[in-house]
């Protein structure tokens, strides 16, 4: 059986407590990424929804990263402002 030391142990007690600090510092960046991407399908979802819904009247906007995320993050007031620029700018 090996012998394991003193050192050993506070090798692998440092060990595990580096690997704690590690995955709590990458925990917060994990967590807003994850946000950013479920806001984005969110997003990307009313879109499709709208597009659909609004293809009788003869609207439609793109679905892309950039229109799905600000409809993620703004909601119903995102969707107006992209169809008032759409209008403005079409």
């Amino acid at each position: 059986m090996p012998d394991i030391g003193l050192n050993t142990v506070i090798a692998v007690i440092f060990g595990f407590l580096v690997l704690y600090y590690l995955l709590r510092l990458l925990a917060t960046p994990a967590r807003l990424l994850l946000r950013v991407l479920l806001t984005g399908v969110v997003g990307a979802a009313v879109l499709f929804v709208f597009n659909f819904v609004a293809g009788f009247f003869g609207l439609a906007l793109g679905i892309n990263a950039v229109t799905s995320l600000i409809v993620g993050f703004m909601g119903l007031p995102g969707l107006v402002m992209l169809i008032v620029v759409q209008k403005l700018l079409g």
